[in-house]
């Protein structure tokens, strides 16, 4: 039996209960946005290597250890879908975020209009990338910071099953507030799950308006199996 198409299911999401969550908690959970049949086909696409752009194996670097992978354009039609349906739902909520934080930029309605200021800027590459990650692996905490244009929310979709495919590789996300020590989230995500997040900073209420409180996000040691993860981006990168 067919899914039932993206926009429909992003439709009927209770999108003032999510925009409540990323005010509250920088983060909100779409549960089972993908089916498990959408997830082992985005996962296979791993060793495709004409998908992709660039492989990265995070222990060369020194920063981590698993592997990604970022997607060339054209991206895989599901993969787009996603990037351009998400971003029309999310653009209201970033400008909301910019103007609370007295930032000037505001964002168009619509993806590839977004799309075309980066690249006009020189952000170019695709960043749309899937993650690999095997026994002993972890992402160090980190930012997905790719140029002068940056969209301030992300999406993390888990395409594995926690408990069957793979052992630990919990979401983890930290917030550093003024004044005040770090604070650490562990986001449980079953297969399908989507978490959006902010990429950098985000508004906190005070008794002066708002302040600025500086996210993270990475991922703590597998310690079993394969977890494979396609996050979605909204900016390109230099």
């Amino acid at each position: 039996m067919p899914s039932t198409p993206l926009h429909e299911r992003l439709a009927k999401l209770d999108w003032a209960a999510i925009e409540q969550a990323l005010d509250e908690q920088g983060n909100a959970l779409i549960p089972a946005l993908l089916d498990q049949q959408e997830c082992a086909e985005l996962s296979g696409h791993y060793p495709r290597p004409e998908l992709f752009r660039s492989h990265v194996m995070m222990a060369r670097h020194g920063f981590c250890r698993g592997e990604y992978k970022y997607f060339r354009y054209p991206l895989p039609a599901p993969i787009c879908a996603l990037r351009e349906q998400l971003y029309g739902f999310l653009a209201p909520q970033a400008n909301r975020w910019n103007e609370q934080m007295n930032l000037p930029i505001t964002y168009p309605a619509h993806h590839a209009d977004f799309i075309a200021r980066c690249h006009a800027a020189g952000q170019q590459r695709p960043t749309p990338l899937l993650l690999q990650y095997g026994p002993g692996d972890y992402n160090c905490l980190h930012q997905d910071l790719y140029g002068e244009h940056v969209f301030p929310l992300q999406v993390a979709i888990l395409l594995s099953q926690p408990g069957e495919d793979f052992r630990g590789g919990e979401l983890v996300l930290t917030e550093q507030r003024p004044r005040m020590q770090s604070r650490a989230q562990v986001v449980p995500l079953n297969q399908g799950d989507a978490l959006i997040f902010a990429v950098n900073q985000r508004p906190m209420p005070s008794v002066r308006g708002f302040h600025r409180v500086t996210l993270r996000h990475g991922v703590s040691v597998l310690h079993s199996g394969t977890r494979h993860t396609l996050g979605v981006i909204f900016h390109d990168a230099q």
